[in-house]
């Protein structure tokens, strides 16, 4: 038995008088071999029961079960062959005679946990948070879908809960020398907010990944923020020395029963919030205290529902471990979803997933991006990576299983089918990093493609390109830079309706003869090279002809192409332009212009009508575009 709060089951029969109530307490006393005071008898530890008030239908004659915690601050090497149980005097009357027949020790067992959330003062802190329609996922996807939440906690997450949870559990004597916790961000808010409301000092050990926007929010609620590491596990080790050091109380982040409790009451507010048929719950992954916490409610009050973890890709210890049959440990893990990125899950909370958890989906990173965006449009909130963990493992599955979501009911049957219900967790997120999250949102939903097209190099070939591509076709990106070989390379953007969108403009750019490869999945592309296609120009021209402008004009469906065809006569030799959603569309032009031609091109510059300024004599064009090496003036 682990060192803890550890229930012992009691079977026996008590004999109940027929026609009184009893009220009585019971004692039972544990005596371990192996251990010896120092008079030499045995140590026990004695268990007093909570008060039973009971009508005699509640024990019958019978044999009836009890369950009894036992608390201890050590681990006890054994139990015995046999114990002793007696029954004291209640305030009403003598208790019945009472025989044991036999009793076994284990871990908190379900009906334990219940009571664990059924008991949890989470609500000293947290709000009960709305189960909310999501009416555009729903039409999407054919389904009720339905969002909890937690977002909306005074910490922004779930983890409030379990956290102030298990403070409150231990009273504030036991606190005195106050508390330390690791955490990614949310946890370390939900013992900082706890720790304010509870008045007692409290230390957090923060990764040095963990965004900012958490980092000071932990230190506005009074708590001292330390950053140590490069994940969760390193912060974890330090924050436990620290915590021997200074004889402070250790609060982790998932695997502690009455952590677990706390999380739990989500599950519990769930079921009471949706009375109708829930088919599937879909819970974001990282140690395994949410969704352990929620499994446990949930497959003891309907088990038919399905309960299901996902996981990022590149942090997906709960998926390893349950298709190993044991905790698996990561070398690496992901931190985008840095509120997920932990390399081990939890020793309990794997104990109870492993049972109760029905599968765990994995996800990208482009699909959690699009996750982000579906919940600003439903909400106009913005969730964090990990917040919107659930809402992208959904998604992936009613799409991955032709028969629908959990229950085996078709996609299509929205109206035979029970309500699919993610878990938006949390939205701490730096604001900085939604730039990453909407240059891939639509490549998550499918609605971007990326490739790179061969073009010959001469002039014209770049229109040419963009005409094969069909008027219908909707550019979101073009990099070009003229080069000193025959042939050109082209980075081109394009929104799509879906993947198939993708495939047509392929079949479309090598029916004129065109060499295309799709790059929608090439991580390394989307990252790095869509802002280094360029450089310096190739000697196909001289330097001096070559004019560089940047142009703004009205963001509309078709104004690349219309701007583009207002350049007819001259050579593009570079070429950047990047739909970010804006009004307006920006784009830099590089066109050779010889010098007996310079006065006609200012006058169709003016004649454009559109917004431009002339590039030519900066200073960054002139180091890193220019052809040829620049001046020992220019340097």
């Amino acid at each position: 038995m682990r060192e803890g709060r550890t229930s012992l089951v009691v079977e026996g029969s008590w004999g109940v008088p027929k026609s009184s109530t009893v009220a009585f307490l019971l004692v039972l006393t544990v005596r371990p071999r192996g251990i010896r005071e120092r008079n030499g008898g045995a140590r026990g530890w004695d268990k007093r029961a909570p008060r039973l008030s009971t009508a005699p239908s509640f024990l019958p004659s019978g044999p009836a079960t009890l369950s009894i915690q036992l608390c201890r601050r050590h681990p006890t090497p054994h139990f015995p062959q046999s114990f002793s149980m007696c029954t004291e005097a209640g305030s009403l009357g003598h208790p019945p005679p009472g025989n044991v027949s036999r009793y076994v020790a284990s871990s908190p067992l379900k009906n334990d946990y219940l009571e664990r959330v059924l008991n949890s003062r989470v609500y000293d802190v947290a709000i009960e948070s709305p189960l909310e329609a999501a009416p555009l996922l729903s039409a999407r996807l054919s389904r009720t879908v339905l969002l909890k939440r937690e977002d909306l906690q005074p910490v922004f997450s779930f983890k409030l809960r379990g956290a102030y949870n298990m403070m409150a559990c231990m009273g504030c004597a036991a606190l005195q020398n106050g508390v330390v916790a690791a955490s990614a961000g949310n946890h370390a808010q939900g013992v900082a907010l706890s720790a304010q409301r509870l008045g007692v000092p409290a230390t957090i050990v923060m990764p040095q990944t963990t965004p900012s926007i958490k980092v000071e929010a932990v230190r506005r609620r009074g708590a001292t923020a330390l950053l140590f590491g490069d994940s969760f596990d390193d912060a974890r080790r330090y924050a436990l020395q620290l915590s021997r050091e200074h004889n402070a109380v250790f609060i982790p982040p998932f695997d502690h029963p009455d952590v677990i409790a706390g999380q739990g009451t989500i599950g519990l507010e769930i079921l009471r919030k949706h009375s109708g048929r829930i088919d599937a719950i879909f819970v974001p992954v990282g140690g395994g205290g949410l969704i352990a916490g929620i499994a446990l409610v949930v497959k003891r009050l309907r088990p038919q529902v399905k309960v299901i973890g996902v996981e990022p890709r590149d942090a997906d210890a709960m998926y390893r471990s349950l298709q190993a049959g044991r905790r698996v440990r990561l070398e690496q893990v992901g931190v985008f979803a840095d509120g997920v990125a932990v390399k081990e899950v939890g020793e309990e909370t794997f104990r109870i997933c492993k049972d109760l958890v029905d599968e765990v989906v994995l996800v990208d990173t482009d699909e959690i991006c699009a996750a982000i965006k579906d919940m600003f449009e439903e909400t106009r909130s913005i969730l964090e990576p990990a917040g919107a963990l659930a809402i992208a493992g959904l998604k992936h599955y009613v799409a991955t299983n032709a028969a629908g979501a959990a229950g085996g009911n078709g996609a299509g049957a929205a109206e035979d089918a029970g309500a699919l219900i993610v878990i938006a967790s949390g939205a701490n997120t730096n604001f900085d990093r939604l730039r990453h999250v909407s240059e891939r949102a639509e490549i998550g939903e499918q609605r971007e493609a990326v490739l790179a097209v061969a073009i010959p190099e001469r002039p014209g070939a770049f229109r040419a390109m963009i005409e094969a591509l069909g008027s219908g076709a909707n550019i979101t990106e073009f990099n070009y830079r003229a080069s000193s070989s025959e042939v050109a390379h082209v980075f081109v953007g394009l929104s799509v309706a879906d993947r198939r969108g993708a495939h047509d403009s392929m079949r479309r750019l090598q029916d004129a003869g065109y060499q295309a490869v799709d790059l929608t999945d090439n991580e390394m592309a989307k990252l790095h090279l869509r802002h280094c296609v360029g450089g310096m120009g190739g000697p196909s021209f001289a330097p001096t002809d070559e004019i560089v402008y940047r142009f703004e004009f009205p963001e509309r469906p078709g104004a690349l192409r219309r701007f583009l065809s207002g350049l007819r006569g001259w050579n593009i030799t570079l070429f950047h332009y990047r739909n970010h959603g804006s009004d307006v569309g920006r784009v830099l032009v590089g066109i050779q212009v010889p010098a007996a031609e310079r006065v006609e091109f200012l006058h169709f510059v003016d004649e454009l009508g559109y917004q431009h300024n002339d590039e030519t004599d900066n200073i960054a064009y002139r180091m890193f575009l220019r052809p040829g090496l620049p001046s020992s003036e220019e340097r």
